[in-house]
């Protein structure tokens, strides 16, 4: 896994996630080859992601009629590693790596429920103004709840 550029270190990587949700690979997920189709990560991440911003409260503040922020995917990336088939168990994690003023970059990991790792990702998420479109930052109260079980740097 030396060619993934945002993984230094598999093994401490690996070991700086906290929070998974777990995923079963859908017959209609696979594609005529019998493998997971290479889309569906990308849903993986977003179910994932979705799920770790409930945990820390973000997305009930999100979605408040009254919110005058959201969040929105600026950029995504997967590395695939190992094959996924019909019916397989994964497990799909989901970290901060890094804050900035209105960005957080979000890294992803699946795994086998044996935790080998299957696929990788990361991706930025960017927090707008509903009313203006352009970049909003994050509020200290936010910035608390993205560093909640997580280890990263902070600018």
């Amino acid at each position: 896994m030396s060619h993934i550029p945002y993984i230094e270190n598999i093994k401490s990587w690996q070991e700086s996630f906290h929070f998974y949700h777990s995923v079963k690979v859908r017959f209609s997920e696979t594609d005529m080859f019998g493998h997971l189709n290479n889309t569906v990560p990308f849903v993986y991440f977003e179910e994932a992601r979705i799920e770790f911003f409930k945990r820390i409260g973000l997305m009930q503040k999100w979605t408040l009629s009254a919110s005058t922020e959201i969040p929105v995917v600026a950029n995504i990336q997967c590395d695939f590693i190992k094959q996924v088939f019909f019916d397989q168990h994964l497990k799909v994690y989901v970290k901060v790596n890094h804050i900035g003023s209105s960005s957080i970059d979000l890294h992803y990991m699946g795994t086998t429920n044996e935790g080998e790792i299957v696929f990788s990702g990361r991706g930025t998420i960017v927090q707008i103004s509903k009313s203006t479109g352009k970049s909003s930052p994050w509020s200290e109260e936010v910035k608390e709840l993205l560093m909640n079980d997580q280890k990263f740097q902070v600018n």
